[in-house]
């Protein structure tokens, strides 16, 4: 037990690493030597969990799909909001997810490695058909493209403001984002319950703190 839980934690640290030197000098800029200094191991222990530079670019991009600190909630859109307001907080950060989307967007990346859109699409897509069923969307959401709309939006506002700085964090705007997108998708009775506010992100990761302690 021991031995598994080092093993945790030496994946851990190096996907840290990499994610850090893959924001400092994109995909093809980092080398395998730079993220073993840098996580203060040995080559032996990098290549025990990855082969490849390719392997931990896969591992920081299988990283980004996480529902953490999203509990279970009446209204079956609320989950959504604060599955998409969690992330916006927690990706400023944590640079695992941060790096997770900059090389979603790398063109030298995204032909030979997976990225985390389609599982998120699939994630959101499945918050989507339960609210459908519980009767809380407008009668002509398709879960589907509803899921597409939100991830792509929410991709373009984590990189608009990333070279657009106007004083507002991301999660304020994801905040705002779905204050656009909700009313096309909520019904009315619905949408009025749903919290978007600034600090909800936040206060949904502090719950997962909590609930972890």
């Amino acid at each position: 037990m021991a031995s598994q839980a080092r093993g945790v934690r030496t994946r851990r640290q190096l996907l840290e690493a990499a994610a850090t030197t893959f924001l400092e000098h994109g995909y093809e800029g980092a080398s395998i030597g730079e993220i073993t200094q840098r996580a203060g191991l040995t080559r032996g222990a990098v290549y025990f969990h990855f082969a490849s530079k390719e392997e931990l670019a896969q591992g920081v991009l299988d990283e980004a799909v996480t529902t953490e600190g999203v509990r279970s909630q009446p209204i079956r859109l609320q989950e959504l909001v604060d599955a998409a307001m969690a992330l916006a907080y927690r990706l400023p950060r944590e640079p695992v997810l941060a790096a997770a989307l900059r090389l979603a967007v790398d063109k030298g990346v995204r032909g030979s490695l997976r990225t985390a859109w389609p599982e998120w699409i699939e994630l959101l897509a499945g918050i989507l058909e339960d609210a459908v069923r519980r009767g809380e969307t407008l009668p002509h959401v398709d879960p589907g493209e509803a899921a597409r709309l939100v991830m792509s939006s929410w991709t373009g506002a984590a990189l608009v403001l990333d070279g657009v700085p106007d004083g507002h964090d991301l999660e304020h705007h994801v905040g705002t984002l779905l204050d656009y997108l909700l009313p096309s998708i909520a019904v009315p009775a619905v949408l009025a319950r749903l919290d978007t506010a600034p600090g909800r992100g936040q206060r949904v990761v502090a719950e997962m703190a909590r609930d972890a302690s």
